[in-house]
């Protein structure tokens, strides 16, 4: 071998070797403190909805499972014409991250209507998230997409 031969061995073996191995895939946080407002004719189990706050952390996994927590309060009038929050509080067990930036997520919540009623829990929900809009499903009723109107949701 010629020594400019050794030379360019030398140098590709010891750029091989000082290359970085890529990096492992990382978890995807979903955090968001945010008010929402849901479009007109927006009901909940009879209820007529203007909007929502929301509370949200959470981390997704490459393998699809997901950990942290969800809560939303329904803002909502009763059949009477006064305030009725509907609040749902839940533990994420299941997301996915989708290509347009947005996070899918699901797990079981406790509901309480706000009427006096006891609050039911294991109600499954599944939350679409992303920095514009939140769109939720509870118990298989789902909600119209609700548009971020103050605070923020961030997908990252």
């Amino acid at each position: 071998m010629t020594r400019l031969g050794f030379l360019l061995t030398a140098i590709l073996g010891l750029a091989s070797v000082m290359t970085p191995a890529p990096v492992a895939a990382q978890d995807t946080g979903v955090t968001g403190a945010a008010e929402a407002a849901f479009p007109d004719g927006a009901t909940f189990n009879g209820i007529p909805l203007k909007g929502l706050t929301l509370g949200q952390g959470l981390f997704i996994g490459q393998d699809g499972s997901a950990t942290g927590q969800f809560q939303a309060v329904l803002l909502g009038t009763s059949l009477l014409g006064m305030p009725q929050n509907v609040t749902v509080e839940g533990e994420v067990r299941n997301g996915a991250v989708g290509g347009d930036g947005s996070a899918t997520f699901n797990g079981t919540a406790t509901v309480d209507m706000g009427d006096g009623t006891l609050p039911l829990p294991g109600v499954p929900f599944t939350v679409t998230a992303s920095a514009g809009s939140l769109a939720l499903i509870l118990n298989a009723t789902a909600l119209p997409t609700a548009t971020v109107t103050a605070g923020s949701i961030t997908v990252q």
